[in-house]
């Protein structure tokens, strides 16, 4: 016979369970079966430790790499196992572009794109103030006049209507809380024939040693970009482990 204390804890995990599942849902028996469903999208319990249990379109949302992690942005390593300046290259851009870098980060993209555009400019956006901070010390420190940082939040990129004529997400989309209402603000800032460029890390591929949820296949971006109205272009398939994906404003 096991010892009292042991049944003792089965059950304040049990209750736990479902205390949790009323927080989330006022029916705890459906909250512990179904999941919570919204207009666009779904809230599970039972979910990916990597993930924050919020679905779009049948794909979990990965939790979001914190500032602490800027170090990682900026490796050593990163220009031989991601190739930037070749997919920068790729963007095809002209000296008056205006170019919003979504989940900019460190301005590990900006940087490097700045001086493709000397008439027009890079918008670099985060949602999270110490990601900026670093940005305005290198631009500061460097004299970089056409980098503007720009605090997002999670379901807008605080850009104006029609002023950019491409949106790059670099290893980001797949961590916004908010994928449709972002995208559907993104398109808004595009002007018309404006690009939307997504690099995301193969999902197809299971020797890309990344986390499950921090890829995506080329089959889901393209569905969730359908559902807010752009238009598949090309994708690419040079960099060594990550989709080039080019979509178009109507």
């Amino acid at each position: 016979m096991k010892p009292l204390y042991q049944y003792l804890s089965l059950i304040i995990c049990c209750i736990a369970v479902i205390l949790w599942g009323c927080l989330l849902n006022p029916d705890p028996i459906l909250a512990l079966t179904s999941p919570r469903v919204d207009q666009v999208y779904q809230y599970r319990i039972l979910h990916s430790p990597d993930g924050i249990g919020k679905f779009y379109l049948g794909r979990e949302i990965a939790q979001v790499m914190g500032h602490e992690g800027a170090g990682w942005l900026e490796r050593p390593g990163r220009d031989s196992s991601e190739q930037p300046q070749q997919a920068i290259a790729a963007l095809d851009l002209k000296p008056t572009d205006i170019v919003a870098d979504i989940g900019a980060g460190t301005g590990y993209f900006t940087f490097r794109i700045s001086p493709l555009v000397p008439l027009g400019k890079v918008l670099a956006v985060d949602v999270q103030p110490q990601m900026l901070d670093l940005i305005n010390f290198v631009k500061t420190q460097e004299n970089i006049p056409n980098v503007e940082p720009i605090l997002g939040t999670v379901n807008n990129p605080n850009l104006p209507e029609s002023s950019i004529n491409l949106a790059l997400m670099v290893d980001a989309y797949h961590e916004f809380q908010y994928p449709q209402e972002m995208m559907q603000e993104i398109v808004k800032a595009l002007k018309p024939g404006g690009r939307v460029v997504l690099l995301e890390y193969r999902q197809e591929n299971p020797f890309i040693l990344i986390k499950g949820l921090h890829k995506m296949s080329e089959k889901q971006v393209k569905k969730e970009m359908a559902a807010v109205g752009l238009k598949w272009r090309e994708t690419q398939s040079f960099l060594p482990q990550q989709h080039f994906l080019v979509f178009e404003k109507s």
